[in-house]
Order: structure tokens, then sequence, then C-alpha cells
């Protein structure tokens, strides 16, 4: 099973965003030992408990800190920027780290209203213009825009020997039918989502279309996840990301809070529901729970890639979680 990484870099409670970079590019390091393939960092704006606002920023960091692991980003959210800038930036990434970069495509907003029309102006426009923005990319990606094209002589420099590897992610039928028709490698956020997954994978692989470079589909399912020693300590754990689930959906943004003041909070009727909710898109549990509850995963999408995200309030126990998973998966990571 090939096993990677989503980052969204969390603040805890009592905790600073510099500290959580800190973590970010450490988890990197150590997924990079483990044996993880990729390493993704997310971005999010006006958000205090995500801190990659830039996830090409960090990228920059966490590639002068590894060696081996796929780094890239999930997502940068194209509605956002200028193709041709999104084309330079990850061309520098690949130049500076040759065949480890991947550049993921979101269109999700990634913040508030204020942050959508401080960053992009009118982002529901742009969001309808994704065919054609993802259109731009690939063709400065690739540099084979048609000849009569305005940007046929434009080059988004420097040239990287080896381009970066485009996915798209999403968590629909239309996002999955544009990467199909564009030929791209495509990401379910099956930890974002109530919809069928499976059948809009399927849609995919069914839609999908070469492109000039002649690649097949490929499939990762992204999976929030958290794994400890015992069941117990798992669902122990996990109390502080359920809460701040509930918080993120009622607009508190601070950070992540500890198990102690998870413990202590009362949860209301309304929220136990939303608990429930959140925890049926979570894989949590002992070692041996966690890796049967991923390999179903697997079977079910026929994925060709599992990617982990795990929220914790402590550090530790987020890279115990993913120790855990790589030590008992050892021979079967690539």
């Amino acid at each position: 099973m090939n096993l990677s990484i989503l980052d969204q870099s969390p603040v805890s409670s009592g905790s600073t965003a510099s500290g959580a970079l800190q973590a970010s590019m450490l988890l990197a390091q150590e997924g990079e030992k483990l044996g993880y393939k990729r390493y993704w960092i997310a971005e999010h704006h006006n958000y205090p408990a995500l801190a990659t606002s830039s996830p090409e920023v960090m990228l920059g960091y966490i590639g002068a800190n590894t060696s081996s692991i796929r780094i890239g980003a999930g997502a940068i959210l194209l509605p956002h920027y200028k193709p041709y800038k999104v084309a330079e930036t990850f061309h520098l990434l690949a130049t500076l780290f040759p065949g480890r970069v991947d550049l993921g495509i979101g269109r999700s907003p990634g913040g508030s209203a204020e942050a959508m029309i401080a960053l992009s102006g009118n982002f529901l426009e742009n969001v309808r213009k994704t065919p054609q923005l993802v259109e731009e990319l690939l063709y400065f990606i690739n540099r084979n825009f048609p000849n009569d094209h305005q940007f046929a002589q434009l080059n988004a420099l420097p040239i990287p020997d080896v381009n970066p590897e485009t996915w798209l992610l999403g968590t629909s039928g239309k996002s999955a039918n544009l990467a199909a028709e564009k030929g791209l490698f495509y990401a379910f956020g099956y930890f974002m989502t109530e919809k069928n997954g499976p059948s809009i994978v399927q849609q995919y692989r069914q839609h999908f279309r070469v492109n000039s470079s002649g690649q097949p589909s490929q499939v990762i399912v992204a999976v929030s996840v958290i794994c400890a020693e015992t069941e117990e300590e798992a669902n122990r754990i996990a109390l502080s990301c359920l809460l701040w689930s509930i918080q993120a959906s009622r607009g508190v943004t601070s950070g992540i809070p500890s198990v102690e003041e998870a413990r202590a909070y009362s949860f209301n009727k309304d929220e136990k529901k939303i608990l429930e909710n959140v925890r049926s898109r979570m894989v949590i549990g002992n070692v041996r729970n966690v890796i049967e509850q991923l390999q179903n995963l697997q079977s079910t999408y026929k994925a060709d890639e599992i990617m982990i995200v795990t929220i914790t309030h402590s550090y530790k126990d987020r890279l115990k979680s993913y120790e855990l998973i790589a030590e008992e998966l050892a021979l079967y990571i690539k």
C-alpha cells in the first residue's frame, strides 16, 4: 500500500503558528524516514488554527530539509491566482527539487468571504472559469500552447528538467469529470465529504482521457486518521480534533483544543450529532484496526494511494500515529 501525508499545519491552543510550521517540517522529515511517498501541505486563509496561507513558500523550506520524499501542495486554490504565476512558482520548485514536486490544484475558497475578496475579487466568477484556468495552467506547465495563442511565445521560467506532477483535488463529480477530461491525476477528499466517493472515483476512471504525457489515471484517497497503541488512547486523543471540528463548523477559529479541554467540554444534543457525523468520516483506533480500515478503503476505491491527514493537539501524538501505521506496513510501503 502506498501511503502519503497531507498536512494542514494545525496550530494547537497555547502554541504558535511558528511552532506549527516547525512541526510540519519535522513531520516531513520523519515521513521521509518512515517511507511515506509524498508530503503535501494545504492552503488556508484567515484561519488562525491552520498555519499555511502560502504552501508554495513552505514547500521551499520543506524541500531544502528533505531529500527524497515527494513534496507538493494539496492544494493550490487556482481561482485565486493567475495560471502563469502558479506555473512559474512550481517550475521553480521543480528546478530546485527535480523529480520530487507535485502541483495539486483545488477550487475551494480556503477561507472567509473577506479573504476571498481580498485574494481574487469575484471568486465565484473565477470558480466558473476553473476549466479554462486549468487548461491555461497545463499549457504553461507542458509548454504546448497552440501556435496562434497569445501566450504561445511566453515561458514560465525556469524550465525544469522534470515537470511537476499535476493533480486535481476534489470531492464531487464535477471535479472528477474535469480531472478525467484533462487527463490529470485525481485526489479525492474522503475526509471532507459525505458524497458517494466510490461512484465519483469510478466516474473519473470511466471518463479519463490520456493526455499528451501518455500517463494512465491515478487516484489518491485522502483520509483523516488517528492511530494509537490502544483503541482507548486513540479515542481519547481524537476528542480534541472532534471538538475542534464542531467549533470550526460554528465559526470558532481558535487553535486545536487540548485533550483535557475536550474531555471537560459538555457536548449538547446537536453537537453530539455533528460529532457522530465527523467520526463517521474518520479512521480512529489501534494500529490493526486502522490498517484494516485503510485497506478496506483502498479496496473499495481501488485507490493507487492513501493519503493520511492527522489533526491532534500534541505533535508527539500526531507523529506517533504516522509511525505506528508506517511500522505496521513497512514491508508494503514502496
